[in-house]
């Protein structure tokens, strides 16, 4: 089993940036991709970007492929969510999730685990 953590949220005004982390434990050689999703209230949970674990291929969303940047560090077991230029509308609870195999994935429903969700408050 491989338990995830994000950490990294918080509050922080329009047009600053965040990074987020997702820590992997347990049997995180397993990993073998990562996404990131985010979640509004009143909203469905949003796909925003997926990083192979070996070899790091990224896909983003549609809405996020400037601003937003995902990556790993496979050997610290760790993926990150850089988030630059961020709006009040990306206020939302961000969340990581993993896959056993590598293949890119974007719907919820095919993610193995998932972490626990960090809130991000953007100010305008």
């Amino acid at each position: 089993q491989v338990r995830l953590v994000e950490s990294g949220g918080g509050l922080v005004q329009a047009g600053g940036s965040l990074r987020l982390s997702c820590a992997a434990s347990g049997r995180s050689y397993m990993i073998g991709s990562m996404g990131w999703f985010r979640q509004s209230p009143g909203k469905e949970r949003e796909f925003i970007a997926a990083v192979a674990w070996s070899g790091g291929s990224t896909h983003y969303g549609d809405f996020e492929k400037s601003r937003f940047t995902i990556s790993r560090h496979s050997t610290e077991d760790t993926g990150y969510l850089q988030m630059n230029g961020l709006r009040p509308d990306g206020t939302a609870v961000y969340s990581c999730a993993g896959r056993y195999t590598s293949t890119l994935a974007m719907r919820t429903d095919e993610y193995d685990y998932w972490g626990q969700g960090t809130q991000v408050t953007v100010s305008s």
